[in-house]
């Protein structure tokens, strides 16, 4: 596919609103846990903001950076980002999410957060080494019970999420943001292994999902209780894995 993709701004009520139907396109979520115009409306007020990735005319994407704090200081929450199916593969994910970082310093904001899956390792793969976000907490359950998490099986599972923390200034971010390699020269303290197809262990045996949830969940936890920070990840066919460091 050859795409000429430009990011800006979503303000007007229209462009808000075509927001509000491509969450309807991407996510298989009931209506109710849509974020609508109002919301939309509200954050932008609030000193937030929703950029839109556009081919041409047509709205493919976009995201949604909610006004926080983080360490103290003024921040943004990514409460979303979404891309057409047809359009995934192609970066845009990233073109937003460096816009979003252009936006953020421009405001002198240098803080950014969302969650993510842990079960799911390409989030985990961009998320760390794409964009250079680091990992120092999860939550169980965050959003009640889970039926989008194997989009083919609504096996209802716990909405496990880790929190993704964006040093927009760090060494590693600025290195990706020029299009650079970062090497961590250190060696992990300890590993979070996962699975690169989540959707064959929940075919093979919701029980075995669970069961994978759990441990995944256990072994953050412990991570975290010892002070280390996840930093990378190791992307790889049989044993993809979350790389964490003493701190």
């Amino acid at each position: 596919m050859s795409i000429e993709i430009k990011i800006r701004e979503c303000v007007t009520l229209d462009e808000l609103a075509d927001c509000v139907q491509l969450q309807r396109d991407v996510f298989a979520l009931p209506e109710v846990e849509l974020s609508p115009v109002r919301h939309l409306i509200v954050t932008k007020n609030a000193g937030g903001f929703s950029l839109g990735a556009y081919d041409g005319d047509r709205l493919i994407g976009f995201g949604l950076s909610v006004p926080a704090f983080l360490r103290g200081e003024r921040a943004f929450y990514s409460h979303m980002t979404a891309v057409l199916g047809e359009y995934q593969s192609h970066g845009i994910g990233g073109k937003l999410k460096w816009a979003q970082r252009d936006r953020a310093l421009s405001e002198g904001v240098r803080y950014i957060k969302w969650t993510f899956e842990p079960i799911k390792a390409r989030n985990a793969y961009f998320n760390l080494e794409k964009l250079g976000a680091t990992i120092s907490e999860i939550q169980e359950d965050f959003y009640g019970t889970d039926y989008t998490t194997a989009p083919n099986t609504p096996i209802g599972l716990a909405s496990d999420r880790l929190f993704a923390e964006w040093d927009l200034q760090s060494p590693k971010v600025i290195a990706l943001a020029r299009g650079e390699r970062y090497i961590d020269q250190r060696e992990p303290m300890a590993k979070v292994q996962i699975m690169n197809d989540w959707q064959g262990i929940v075919d093979l045996s919701v029980e075995n999902a669970r069961f994978e949830q759990l441990r995944i969940r256990k072994e953050f936890q412990t991570a975290f209780a010892s002070g280390m920070v996840c930093r990378g990840f190791h992307r790889d066919e049989r044993q993809p894995a979350y790389l964490l460091y003493k701190d």
